[in-house]
């Protein structure tokens, strides 16, 4: 297992190590929900890491407590950094879980760091950061801690319930700083779901977490991702799953394409050889060119959701100030930009 190199993209090769091999720790837990599961616990010199300029994120800074996911998303786009470490991208990259142990103390302190400017992190990224393995390791708390005593503008992206655990931290952020939060529903479709996405909370307690989350005035949008060709594209699924996320009081939809870089490519196409056979030759035109589906359909997509936002009354986001509170013995000074999650 490769550890001397572990950051958030292939560049990062070429960066020092984060941490060493001497300091990984590795557990399993003999319950039911972490059985088959490996956690490596590390403790890692970094956890601000910079978006690749090429990327087509649109913020530069995240943070990553985790790496590998047991959520399971057949797609999942992150399923190639689990190479990084000589880790299998497929079954090892849902059951071999990285936790970076000391990632709270150690945003805390480069947060407090002269350098540091307080530019917009976002988090979720590239794992899901309440996954199940933040019900026993809790990081989230202190890391939302750190940002909030800092005033440091911050998103989150999850398909995790375990949001709400943080419902007071997140709501004595947002008191000082711009808060942007992000639920994931691609689809309402249950047996999609239970194939697709096999270790997630369903779709509806997922838009419960958006409903009780817009219920104590923190505004939730959704991101519709993914937009899945040919198994929840058709119409009448796409009306279902805009009218339920607007009845949960969602603040905006941004539908996103399924899209399949490698890694989770291979994954995915396994999956749907097992599963559905006969669309096989449709995803490899579809996807021919490359990770992305066709620009055509991309638009065409994009376009009924926006118009079925709009039928439905889901509004455009709301931005406010991002910092709220003026630095010590210094006026008031306006604060960074936010760069939105969607």
């Amino acid at each position: 297992m490769r550890w001397d190199h572990l950051g958030d993209e292939p560049a990062a090769t070429t960066d020092p190590a984060l941490f060493g091999a001497g300091a990984v720790t590795t557990r399993t837990f003999d319950t039911p929900e972490f059985r088959g599961i490996t956690f490596h616990e590390v403790r890692a010199r970094s956890i601000v890491n910079r978006v690749p300029g090429a990327s087509r994120m649109p913020f530069e800074w995240t943070v990553n407590p985790y790496r590998g996911c047991t959520h399971a998303c057949v797609y999942c786009f992150a399923r190639k950094t689990h190479s990084y470490l000589d880790l299998d991208t497929g079954i090892g990259f849902d059951s071999q879980i990285v936790v970076k142990i000391n990632a709270p103390e150690l945003l805390r302190r480069q947060l407090a760091s002269r350098r540091w400017q307080g530019a917009h992190i976002a988090m979720g990224t590239n794992v899901d950061c309440y996954q199940r393995a933040e019900g026993r390791y809790r990081l989230m708390p202190g890391i939302i801690a750190a940002l909030r005593d800092h005033a440091n503008p911050f998103s989150i992206l999850t398909k995790g319930t375990l949001i709400l655990r943080d419902l007071e931290l997140l709501r004595q952020a947002a008191d000082v700083t711009e808060v942007g939060i992000s639920v994931s529903v691609g689809f309402t479709d249950q047996q999609l779901w239970r194939t697709v996405e096999p270790g997630t909370p369903s779709p509806q307690r997922r838009l419960d977490v958006v409903r009780t989350l817009t219920g104590h005035g923190i505004g939730c949008g959704v991101l519709m991702a993914p937009v899945i060709p040919f198994l929840g594209d058709r119409p009448e699924q796409l009306r279902e799953t805009v009218r339920a996320i607007a009845e949960a009081g969602a603040t905006s939809v941004t539908p996103l394409v399924l899209h399949l870089r490698p890694g989770a490519r291979e994954w995915f196409m396994a999956w749907l050889r097992e599963h559905h056979p006969g669309l096989v030759g449709r995803y490899e035109r579809m996807y021919a060119d490359g990770a992305y589906a066709p620009t055509w359909y991309q638009r065409r997509i994009t376009r009924q959701v926006h118009e079925l936002a709009a039928e439905f009354g889901i509004g455009p986001a709301h931005r406010g100030a991002s910092r709220r509170i003026p630095e010590p013995d210094a006026p008031a000074l306006a604060g960074p930009t936010q760069l939105t999650l969607l």
